[in-house]
């Protein structure tokens, strides 16, 4: 397995894909990266070498700084910033709801968890 970023990208994926487990690089960026560094979309991690993932490291410590650790401590300290001024959404944060305008009177249950029936409701009678 190759490590970059302090991440064990598989060997047997895409390369392009196998970027996209460091957490902070989706698939435009990791596409941007190999179109710079030109290695070909199609590689598989364990094909691409050694001379190009020491570019792949070079290039990431240096256009992209905050990737793993640092952006995951970020993101939620500015969730817990939200939450500790009481902001709409900070609220939604802490009561676990949709935090971005979503519906929730229906959908959500991604957010929300299952769904509870309710113990002995009566169905009205016509």
């Amino acid at each position: 397995m190759a490590r970059i970023a302090g991440v064990n990208i598989p060997k047997e994926k895409r390369f392009v894909i196998a970027l996209t487990y460091i957490y902070g690089i989706g698939d435009t960026t990791a596409q941007k990266i190999c179109k710079k560094l030109k290695i070909n979309l199609g590689l598989r991690t364990h094909q691409v070498s050694e001379d190009k993932l020491a570019e792949v490291r070079a290039l990431l410590e240096k256009d992209y700084p905050t990737l793993e650790g640092d952006l995951r401590r970020k993101v939620s300290s500015d969730i817990k910033r939200l939450i500790d001024i009481g902001c709409y959404r900070g609220i939604r944060h802490v009561k676990k709801l949709p935090v971005r305008g979503q519906r929730t009177h229906t959908n959500a249950r991604t957010r929300k968890g299952r769904g509870v029936a309710i113990a002995n409701k009566k169905k009205a009678v016509k």
